[in-house]
């Protein structure tokens, strides 16, 4: 693969955000797709339901975390069928965690790079976990965040992250920081979308499109 197909295919970017709270998680993203040094979709969903409690974000190779959560999507069915009963978040995370693993492992002229925050409610309470380009899985009991916006998100969730946070509160957190990020980093914009997960049910809170055309 020459260096100008690996520039093209791997200058891609994002912020994506996960909150817990002491009712519920959120998730949160930006809405532009990056291809280098161009813009490639400013109406992109980066936060996608996977079940009625889980959803994810996504950061990384589109094709790869379209086809990543269509296969993962299957997966949950075909399991709850099987055993009668709702998986957990752990157990969907270790799935999509195994996917990821083999994905990034494939002989393949395009690298199948994509990470993912995992966040959702079950009967053992809420999670959040973040899955690793090489399917590394790790659990947070607060914050995190991904995608080349991450230092711009961090610094807000560092510094104004506390424990017991409502989901009114976590909403509020989570569009700071991700708005942050796309006053700073360049391929991250065009909107903000947040879902929200609680024990009610999952509900997308935040739909907004920024307007970046500028007049001279």
């Amino acid at each position: 693969m020459n260096e100008e197909m690996k520039n093209k295919i791997l200058k891609t970017g994002t912020t994506t955000v996960g909150i817990v709270c002491k009712d519920g998680v959120i998730l949160a993203a930006d809405r532009r797709m990056s291809a280098g040094y161009m813009i490639a979709g400013k109406k992109t969903q980066k936060v996608i339901p996977i079940s009625d409690e889980i959803a994810v974000t996504t950061a990384g190779m589109v094709s790869d975390a379209q086809l990543l959560t269509r296969i993962i999507k299957a997966q949950i069915r075909l399991e709850s069928i099987k055993r009668g009963k709702k998986l957990t978040v752990k157990e969907i995370t270790s799935f999509l965690g195994s996917l990821v693993y083999g994905n990034v492992r494939k002989m393949s002229m395009v690298p199948g790079i994509v990470g993912f925050l995992v966040g959702g409610v079950d009967r053992k309470g809420h999670h959040l976990y973040a899955l690793g380009i090489d399917g590394s899985i790790i659990e947070y009991d607060d914050y995190y965040a991904d995608g080349s916006g991450i230092m711009f998100s961090m610094g807000v969730l560092e510094s104004q992250y506390k424990k017991d946070l409502t989901v009114e509160e976590g909403i509020k957190l989570a569009t700071k920081a991700v708005n942050t990020s796309i006053q700073r980093d360049m391929a991250s914009g065009n909107g903000i979308d947040i879902i929200a997960i609680t024990s009610k049910g999952m509900k997308k809170v935040v739909e907004k499109a920024i307007d970046t055309n500028v007049k001279v």
